[in-house]
């Protein structure tokens, strides 16, 4: 690169005060990915549930409940602002790189490292701003009530939850464990709500009298206290204001749909250009753009057109030119027509009542799929390590 100043430059000073985790110098096992995925986990799911010290209560509405679930985010716990600092400043980074108004060359090392510490430091300032932001704006009660030291304590408390996101999801990325933290704690947020719902023992007064939350406890103790059967299976399935069992089975239909639709594919076949004999094959999913198919379809046919050059890949029985006439060819019908698919499928979950939103079955579906594969090739991969 030109020895000129870039706007990355301005990151370099912060870089040796940003968390970081390094690299793996070996190749991690297996089983030992395994073990740091569920240790990322366990830390996430302890956070979700530590409340906030400082804050006097968390009751009324609540402005960003049907962002929760998907944000990872729990109110009145460390938890409060979820993955959205790490996601805001990941989208925020990838858009000015993208758009070239931040210049990056991904083949040198030193700009990687700086993209990387920028979307940190990014992160970080959004979750201050946020903080700060949830504080002011009396999410815990105003601040005259709060006190400025329980006001302050509790700007630092999500600060510094914001920070361990962002570390957990590094130690992930960078080889330790399984996945990315982002998708491992949405997944398994989603996972949760619609597991509480479906068995939640706690019971709610809702002027019928005691009842269970979780759909499945309420359908066997109306059953059982009833005795109007009918009358109580007609009750466990329509019942108003909480989950009911056709809430759970429209829940579980769309899992099943999303599920089929996600062997949907086509599989181009590429061979190298430099290696004689090696060759194998790219996938192309119908929902392979997820949420986002039509924002990202001209940089995913750029970006992959880029790659395949850069490791001399082609397609057998296809002029060199002809790969991304190729890509051009299939993956726009493929965000296009899943996009659609998407938003279909978006809007019949939250037409039929599924338990967790529509847009969240679909990504936990997704995520879950995408890690059912991650296992299948790691270990996959580690039979072939040792030579079976």
């Amino acid at each position: 690169m030109g020895g000129g100043f870039r706007v990355l430059h301005l990151v370099r000073p912060f870089l040796s005060f940003l968390p970081e985790v390094q690299s793996a110098d070996r190749k991690i096992p297996f089983r030992e990915k395994v073990i740091y995925t569920v240790i990322s986990l366990f830390i996430f799911l302890v956070c979700s549930q530590l409340p906030l010290y400082g804050i006097h209560s968390t009751t009324g509405a609540d402005p960003f409940y049907w962002m929760r679930v998907i944000l990872a985010s729990n109110r009145g716990t460390v938890m409060e602002l979820g993955i959205t600092p790490i996601v805001t400043s990941g989208l925020v980074m990838q858009l000015l790189a993208g758009s070239k108004i931040i210049e990056v060359d991904n083949s040198v090392r030193e700009d990687r490292a700086l993209l990387n510490g920028a979307q940190k430091l990014l992160g970080i300032l959004i979750a201050v701003g946020e903080a700060v932001a949830y504080v002011l704006s009396g999410m815990y009660e105003s601040v005259g009530q709060l006190g400025v030291g329980n006001a302050i304590l509790i700007i630092i408390q999500l600060c510094f939850a914001g920070i361990i996101v962002i570390c957990l999801d590094e130690l992930l990325q960078k080889g330790y464990g399984l996945g990315s933290g982002i998708s491992l704690f949405i997944a398994t947020n989603i996972c949760e709500n619609i597991i509480w719902k479906a068995f939640s023992p706690t019971t709610i007064n809702s002027g019928r009298g005691a009842e269970f939350e979780g759909a499945v406890i309420a359908l066997f103790h109306l059953l059982i206290t009833r005795t109007d059967k009918v009358r109580a299976l007609r009750e466990a399935f329509y019942r108003q204001n909480l989950p009911n069992v056709t809430n759970l089975l429209a829940t579980v239909l769309i899992f099943l749909i999303v599920i089929y639709f996600q062997g949907f594919r086509v599989v181009l076949p590429v061979r190298s250009k430099n290696a004689r004999g090696q060759q194998g094959s790219y996938p192309i999913k119908l929902f392979y753009t997820s949420n986002m198919p039509i924002i990202l379809q001209s940089a995913l046919v750029s970006n992959l057109y880029f790659i395949s050059q850069e490791q001399q890949m082609v397609m057998p029985g296809h002029r060199d030119s002809n790969l991304q006439k190729e890509l051009n060819r299939y993956i726009p019908t493929a965000a296009a027509f899943g996009g659609m698919c998407i938003g279909a499928l978006t809007v019949l979950a939250d037409f039929m009542g599924a338990i967790g939103s529509g847009t969240g079955i679909l990504l936990a579906v997704t995520i879950i799929y995408q890690y059912f594969e991650t296992f299948e090739k790691e270990k996959a991969s580690e039979l072939g390590f040792f030579g079976f």
